[in-house]
């Protein structure tokens, strides 16, 4: 029989394979090393990307703040324009009122019935005179309330006095300037 020592040849075969072991291992480490190295630059490279597009979007809303407090200052000075065209418009519509005023005070004063003062406030006024009679006074309510122009007599203040031998009745007499009401414009009945 014939015997055969296979110790040498063991120890170069677990030679071999701790060789193979250590070849993988460090093989591994370098790929896993590579793995990691390159997961950070691409990691890093996208954190870099998102703050190049965090940079433009900053100043990109920058720009767009400017924009909108631009537009803010336009709306503003818009609307001061509007009201003073509104104020102007208004003044436009009242310019003929006082004229209307005045026609409609002449044409409600009747006969025995003196002024002694008128004063406006806004849309009150207020007549100061004096009447020969309480009838007199009362006409002259009569007729405000007649008006178009002008309504809602109150008489605040009545008092008798005496001048020259003649009785005098000195008054005050508040009422509110309106507008007449603006005529509708006809529709065209015809059939279509």
């Amino acid at each position: 029989m014939v015997r055969l020592n296979l110790l040498p040849w063991r120890d170069e075969r677990r030679q071999r394979q701790k060789r193979i072991f250590a070849i993988s291992g460090v093989a591994a480490l370098l790929v896993t090393l590579g793995g990691a190295v390159a997961s950070y630059l691409a990691i890093d490279g996208l954190i870099l990307a998102q703050e190049s597009r965090n940079a433009y979007l900053t100043a990109e809303i920058a720009k767009l703040d400017r924009k909108i407090k631009e537009i803010k200052e336009i709306e503003k000075k818009k609307a001061d324009l509007l009201a003073r065209m509104d104020i102007i418009q208004e003044l436009q519509q009242i310019r003929p009122e006082v004229v209307h005023l005045f026609d409609e005070i002449v044409t409600a004063i009747p006969d025995g019935v003196f002024l002694t003062g008128i004063k406006q406030s806004g849309r009150n006024v207020v007549l100061q005179g004096s009447a020969q009679s309480y009838g007199r006074i009362s006409d002259l309510m009569r007729n405000i309330k007649a008006s178009v122009w002008i309504t809602n007599p109150t008489l605040t203040i009545i008092k008798e006095q005496e001048k020259g031998g003649t009785d005098l009745s000195q008054f005050e007499l508040q009422f509110q300037q309106q507008r007449p009401p603006a005529p509708k414009p006809e529709e065209d009945k015809a059939p279509a």
